[in-house]
């Protein structure tokens, strides 16, 4: 009795390294279409109590660095964090939250404290009482628009807040960027408010890459695609040529199993069909070409795969649920 056809055409074992090549791949690939993009930074020093409220942003990670003193962070369901100088938050969810000195301490919204002006997007913060003439603790946040381009299906799964362990193996790397960070607050040279948004920019990318190099806390989705070398192949390559005209005899030719094969291992690990994973994915890129680097709805079209821009006006409707004029609205943040 002869094997299947199935059985016959599925690819051998890979080796650990040639798997772990694959999936480093795809990561790199992924994190290639994160945007993080900051609306707003401060720089807040205070004396020895204090209470901040911050509120809930949809679509926004906030960004928290605490140079100087110790602080409590506690978010809305109760759940609270010690912090300590050198301590590094991200809150991907960009839930409502406070920081306050103590647990009992009363929390105003950030953004009834009066902030001066030190460069674009950034200002400072200073509630330090006349009778202390040193901070008790400085804070650096920042309120990011966070896109997670390809990797959307993880933003949903992400915890409520990452708190970053830099003794750890997660996080290589981040200790000189968050020393870098500390540096610039404390020194206050010239052009010190820009340097310090794009460092937080790369603290807070460098945290999503090591939840995800270290399996996103075993999630599952994509998470799982990435131990799965056949599936990494074809996301790999939805990814790369987003604008193909992709069948699903195609992708399964990526991945060396049969159609059949494919589309029921990628329906049962992704959670969605290949070719609406594919469109889903074209409509983020476009969402993120229309807001991020304002091009044309005709040009993202064309970029995209789209022949029609009403066909494209469609699906992207159809995908995130409003015309592709809206994605070029922003939603403002006070400075």
């Amino acid at each position: 009795m002869m094997p299947s056809l199935e059985l016959m055409i599925e690819t051998p074992e890979m080796t650990e390294p040639e798997h772990f090549a694959l999936s480093s791949d795809l990561i790199s690939e992924l994190l290639t279409g994160m945007r993080l993009r900051g609306v707003q930074y401060r720089r807040v020093q205070t004396g020895p109590t204090f209470g901040f409220a911050f509120d809930e942003m949809p679509g926004h990670a906030y960004f928290h660095f605490l140079a100087v003193g110790n602080a409590l962070l506690r978010t809305r369901d109760g759940a609270h964090y010690e912090l300590s100088a050198g301590s590094t938050v991200l809150l991907p969810q960009g839930v409502a939250h406070e920081l306050l000195s103590g647990p009992h301490v009363p929390a105003q919204p950030i953004d009834h404290h009066q902030a001066a002006p030190l460069g674009e997007s950034v200002s400072g913060v200073d509630t330090c009482p006349s009778t202390h003439t040193t901070p008790s603790a400085v804070l650096f946040y920042g309120c990011m628009a966070f896109d997670l381009g390809g990797m959307h299906a993880l933003g949903k799964l992400m915890p409520d807040v990452m708190t970053a362990d830099t003794g750890g193996q997660r996080y290589p790397g981040l200790l000189p960027i968050l020393e870098s960070i500390k540096g610039e607050i404390c020194a206050g040279r010239i052009g010190y408010a820009g340097i310090l948004a794009r460092l937080a920019e790369v603290a807070a990318a460098m945290i999503v890459r090591g939840w995800i190099e270290c399996g996103c806390e075993n999630a599952a989705g994509l998470v799982a695609a990435l131990r799965d070398p056949r599936l990494a192949r074809a996301i790999l390559a939805l990814h790369r040529q987003p604008g193909r005209e992709w069948t699903v005899a195609e992708l399964a030719a990526q991945s060396h199993v049969s159609r059949s094969v494919f589309a029921q291992r990628f329906q049962a690990t992704i959670g969605v069909p290949p070719l609406r994973y594919a469109t889903e994915l074209r409509m983020r890129l476009a969402s993120q070409l229309l807001s991020s680097e304002k091009l044309s709805i005709e040009t993202v079209a064309q970029r995209l795969g789209y022949t029609s821009q009403a066909a494209f006006s469609r699906a992207f409707k159809r995908i995130n649920g409003q015309p592709p004029g809206a994605s070029r609205q922003v939603p403002s943040v006070r400075s």
